[in-house]
């Protein structure tokens, strides 16, 4: 019984270990896109929620698991708030995407999509693995290319 009981307590606070690892990971994709555009934390926090859900309302449905599984969980868990998978992909060219993050922004105040996009894309460039930025890419129309950061190596040297 003793054995169990140690079981049980080392899962928990494993549990709560990484609870704790995936709100410093979260932060830290807060704060970048904070430090990018010069935001309030709250204002980065809603550009990463509207950009990361409309680019989910975008993705096939097997695309958008295999990014959610490379978010936090925290993330993860606000990746997939509200999502219904059988109402997508929702077909969406770069000027019909910038308006759905528009729509998830605060109302009331200016948050410019277009740029909070490119930051918050920026941010996912630095804490996703390249090979799965590539797939999530290549799924989007070339208008959208656009908002992401060129991959790695393609600069000119």
């Amino acid at each position: 019984m003793i054995p169990k009981l140690h079981s049980q307590q080392h899962s928990q606070q494993h549990g709560i270990q990484s609870l704790e690892n995936s709100l410093l990971k979260t932060r830290a994709w807060v704060d970048r896109i904070a430090q990018l555009g010069s935001l309030e934390p709250h204002d980065a926090y809603k550009a990463l929620r509207a950009v990361l859900q409309t680019l989910r309302d975008r993705l096939p449905t097997p695309e958008s698991a295999h990014l959610a599984a490379q978010l936090p969980t925290v993330l993860r868990g606000l990746y997939f708030e509200g999502w219904d998978p059988a109402a997508t992909p929702v077909k969406m060219h770069r000027t019909e995407f910038l308006e759905a993050v528009g729509r998830r922004l605060a109302p009331g105040r200016f948050l410019d999509p277009e740029q909070l996009t490119r930051q918050v894309l920026l941010a996912a460039s630095e804490h996703l693995s390249p090979g799965e930025l590539e797939k999530t890419r290549n799924c989007l129309p070339a208008d959208l290319h656009c908002l992401w950061p060129e991959p790695a190596g393609t600069d000119a040297r």
